[in-house]
C-alpha cells in the first residue's frame, strides 16, 4: 500500500482528491480509460492550475492565455476533470459520457472536440513537441508585435510528460531544438512514476532524463515530490524565472490511493474495479457518491472564472491602447490572429507563368512562388529539415529564427523531422501563423505521425516533399520514393498536390494558403520541359483533374498522368494523334480534389464510357485501379529504384512516351 501523502492545507487536498475522484469514477464508469496517471499526478496539475496558469474559462480561444498541454494523453480525465471544475463549457453529463459516442470528453484529448484542448495528444512525444511549437509561436508574435509597455503576447506554455513521452525519440527531437533556441517560457511537468503497461520502467529505461535534459540545454528541478503542492509550487515558482526552457522532474506515483494497486502497472490501463474503488474511497476518506463535486472544492476552483475575466480585461485594455498608439501594427495583428490573408496576396503570382521561359524544376518554382508570397503574407513561417539549399525553401531577405532573433522567419529544424512535423502543428494550433516545413519526399516516413496528427486538427500546414521520384538518379534507391505518394494520399484530409510545371505550382500554393487543413507538395528534383501555357489549358488544380490537351473532344483513349509524367504522357498523347487516334490527356495533380468534384464533372473528364485509360506515375500504382479501371493500363514502379542517372532509369524502367504509345496500341489492338 502506498504511503500517504499530507497535504499542507484541507481545501487544497478536497480539491485534488475532487480531480482524482472524477477521473477514477468516469473512467469505472466507461468501463476503459486510465485512471492511475490522473491519480498521482493530480497534485501538481492542480497547483498550476490553481496557482499559475493563465486562462478564461468562458473564452477558451482568448489568444493571450497561457497553453496547457497534456502530451501523455492517456490521462486525459485529468484535463478534462480540470475543464469541468474551473467552468469550460463541460458539464457534469460530458465527464459521464467519457469515452461514448459522440461526448465531448473522448478517450483521448481532441483539438476541436473539447473546449479547452489546445491539441490533440494520446501517441507519446507529439504533445511535448507541439509544446514546443506553440512556445515558438509565442516568441514570435511577442518579438513582431510588442511595444514598450505593451506587451499583448506575453504567455507561457506548460506541457505534462510522462515516462513514456519521455521514451519516444521525438521528444529527444524537440526537446534538442528547444534547449538550443533558449525557449525560456516552455515549462515542462515530468510525470515520473516508473510505471509503463508492461511494469517498472526500469526493465527499458535506465537513463539520467534530467542529465539528458540539461546535455539539450534545460534548465532541470529536482526530482521533486510531485504530490507535495508546495514543493510543486516552488518548483513552478522557480522555472518561470528560468532564461532556458525548464524540466521540472515530479516522482508521483501512479494510482496513488488504491490500497491494492497504487505502484503498479495494473491501474495505468484498464479501470480500478468496483471492490477497490470503494477501498480507495476509504483510504482517502472520501465519503461522497460517484461524480459529486464538494460546494467547497467547486467554488474554489471557480475562481478561475474571475481570474481569467480579470486577466482579459487587463489584456483589453493594452489592446486599446495598443489600437489607438499603432493603427498599421493593430491592424496587422488582427489579421495574423484570424488567420486572413492580406488583400491581394496572390496578385503577382501568375505573371510568374509568363516568365518561365526554359525548362525548370517543380522545387525551383515553387521556391520563386513561396519567395512571392511570403513578401505579401508575413504570418508564413518555416523552413526544411536541413535541406532548404535543395527544397528551395529559404526565404530571400529574411532573418532567421534563432535564440537571438525571435522575429525571424526562416526556421532551422536540424534533420528532425518528425520534430519538424509536431512543431509545425504545435505552432499552427497556438494560432497567428501559417506554418511550412520541408524535406526529401523519400523521408515523409520520418514525419507520418505528425502529418496524420495535422489533418485530424484540420491545420493550415504546408508540407513541401522534394525530390519526388526515381529521377533523383544517381543517390539510389534509399532516396528515390517508391511508396510515400500512395501513403500521402492515403491520410484522411490531407490534399497532395504533384503539380507538372510552374503553372500547376501556382495553383498549388494558392489551394495550400486557403485551405483549413494540411497540404502536402509533392515536387521534382530534376528540370521539367516546358509546357506552353499560351497553346494549352490553363492549370485547373482546384478541380485535381482537367483536359491539358485532346485530339479530338470525342476520344477513344484516354491518357493520365502527374508531375513530370505529364509531359510524357502529353508526348505520346500527341503522337498517337498523329497517328490518327482519338486521344485525351488528362493531368491529374490531386485526387483528393478531383474526388470533391460533383460527378457531372468527373464524368465531363473521365467518361465512364471509355473503357481504355492509361496512368503514369513514376510511383507505386497503387490506387490507380480507380481511375484506370479493370481494362485500362497502370505504369509505374512497384519495386524499388536503382542507382544510376535519372534519364536512364525513366528509360530502363519503361517512364517514356514510346512505352505508353505501345500500351495504348495494344488497349486499341492496333
Amino acid at each position: 500500500m502506498a504511503e500517504k501523502h499530507s497535504q499542507p492545507d484541507s481545501l487544497d487536498e478536497l480539491c485534488v482528491n475532487t480531480i482524482r475522484f472524477l477521473s477514477i469514477d468516469a473512467v469505472e464508469k466507461a468501463k476503459s480509460g486510465h485512471p492511475g496517471a490522473p491519480m498521482g499526478a493530480a497534485a501538481m496539475a492542480y497547483v498550476l492550475w490553481d496557482r499559475f496558469l493563465k486562462h478564461s474559462p468562458h473564452e477558451p480561444d482568448w489568444p493571450d492565455r497561457d497553453r496547457f498541454v497534456l502530451s501523455c494523453g492517456h490521462a486525459s480525465m485529468l484535463l478534462y476533470s480540470l475543464l469541468h471544475l474551473t467552468g469550460y463549457d463541460i458539464s457534469i453529463e460530458d465527464i459521464k459520457n467519457f469515452r461514448q459516442w459522440g461526448s465531448k470528453t473522448p478517450g483521448h484529448p481532441e483539438h476541436g472536440v473539447t473546449p479547452g484542448v489546445e491539441t490533440t495528444t494520446g501517441p507519446l512525444g507529439q504533445g511535448f513537441s507541439n509544446a514546443v511549437g506553440m512556445a515558438i509561436a509565442e516568441e514570435y508574435l511577442a518579438a513582431t508585435f510588442n511595444k514598450p509597455e505593451l506587451d499583448i503576447i506575453n504567455h507561457y506554455t506548460y506541457v505534462m510528460a510522462s515516462d513514456g513521452d519521455m521514451e519516444e525519440g521525438i521528444t529527444s527531437e524537440a526537446a534538442s531544438i528547444a534547449g538550443t533556441l533558449k525557449l525560456k517560457k516552455l515549462v515542462c511537468l515530468y510525470d515520473d512514476n516508473n510505471i509503463s503497461i508492461e511494469g517498472n520502467t526500469k526493465i527499458t529505461f535506465s537513463e539520467n532524463v534530467g542529465e539528458r535534459f540539461k546535455a539539450y540545454g534545460w534548465r532541470v528541478i529536482g526530482p521533486i515530490d510531485g504530490m507535495d503542492v508546495e514543493k510543486v509550487t516552488e518548483a513552478i515558482s522557480a522555472a518561470r524565472e528560468s532564461d532556458s526552457p525548464t524540466l521540472i522532474i515530479c516522482r508521483t506515483i501512479i494510482g496513488y490511493g488504491s490500497p491494492n494497486k497504487a505502484g503498479t502497472a495494473s491501474t495505468h490501463g484498464e479501470p480500478l474495479g468496483t471492490a477497490e474503488v470503494a477501498l480507495t474511497r476509504n483510504n482517502l476518506k472520501w465519503n461522497y457518491p460517484a461524480f459529486t463535486i464538494p460546494d467547497e472544492a467547486l467554488s474554489h476552483f471557480r475562481e478561475a472564472q474571475v481570474r481569467g475575466r480579470a486577466y482579459q480585461d487587463k489584456w483589453q485594455d493594452k489592446i486599446n491602447r495598443y489600437r489607438t498608439a499603432f493603427p498599421e501594427e493593430y491592424r496587422h495583428f488582427e489579421l495574423t490572429l484570424k488567420g486572413i490573408l492580406p488583400e491581394g496576396w496572390d496578385s503577382n503570382l501568375n505573371g510568374l507563368v509568363a516568365q518561365q521561359m526554359k525548362p525548370l524544376s517543380t522545387r525551383e518554382a515553387s521556391g520563386t512562388i513561396l519567395n512571392a508570397i511570403a513578401a505579401k503574407v508575413p504570418s508564413l513561417i518555416g523552413g526544411s529539415a536541413d535541406l532548404s539549399p535543395s527544397t528551395k525553401t529559404n526565404l530571400k531577405g529574411v532573418a532567421d529564427f534563432t535564440r537571438e532573433n525571435r522575429s525571424g522567419r526562416n526556421f532551422h529544424f536540424g534533420i528532425r523531422e518528425h520534430a519538424m512535423g509536431s512543431i509545425c502543428n504545435g505552432i499552427a494550433v497556438h494560432g497567428g501563423l501559417i506554418p511550412y516545413a520541408s524535406t526529401f519526399l523519400v523521408f515523409y516516413d520520418y514525419m507520418r505521425p505528425s502529418v496524420r496528427l495535422a489533418s485530424l486538427m484540420k491545420q493550415r500546414i504546408i508540407f513541401i516533399y522534394t525530390h519526388d521520384s526515381v529521377g533523383v538518379g544517381e543517390d539510389g534507391p534509399t532516396h528515390q520514393p517508391i511508396e510515400q505518394i500512395a501513403g500521402l494520399r492515403s491520410v484522411p484530409g490531407l490534399v497532395t498536390l504533384r503539380p507538372a510545371d510552374i503553372a500547376e505550382t501556382v495553383e498549388s500554393w494558392k489551394i495550400a494558403l486557403e485551405r483549413n487543413g494540411p497540404t502536402a507538395l509533392v515536387l521534382t528534383r530534376q528540370n521539367l520541359p516546358l509546357l506552353d501555357r499560351t497553346r494549352l489549358p490553363f492549370s485547373d488544380v482546384k478541380r485535381g483533374a482537367y483536359i491539358l490537351w485532346e485530339s479530338d473532344p470525342q476520344p477513344e483513349i484516354i491518357l493520365m498522368g502527374t508531375g513530370s509524367e505529364v509531359n510524357i504522357v502529353l508526348s505520346a498523347g500527341q503522337l498517337l494523334g498523329q497517328n490518327g487516334v482519338k486521344v485525351r490527356v488528362v493531368s491529374m495533380p490531386s485526387w483528393e480534389l478531383f474526388e470533391q468534384q460533383p460527378n457531372e464533372y468527373k464524368e465531363k473528364i473521365l467518361p465512364s464510357t471509355i473503357e481504355k485509360r492509361i496512368s503514369m506515375e513514376a510511383a507505386s500504382p497503387f490506387g490507380w485501379e480507380r481511375y484506370v479501371g479493370s481494362k485500362g493500363v497502370i505504369i509505374g514502379i512497384n519495386h524499388f529504384g536503382t542507382s544510376a542517372p535519372g534519364n536512364v532509369i525513366y528509360e530502363k524502367f519503361g517512364l517514356t512516351a514510346e512505352g505508353v504509345v505501345i500500351e495504348a496500341n495494344k488497349l486499341l489492338g492496333r
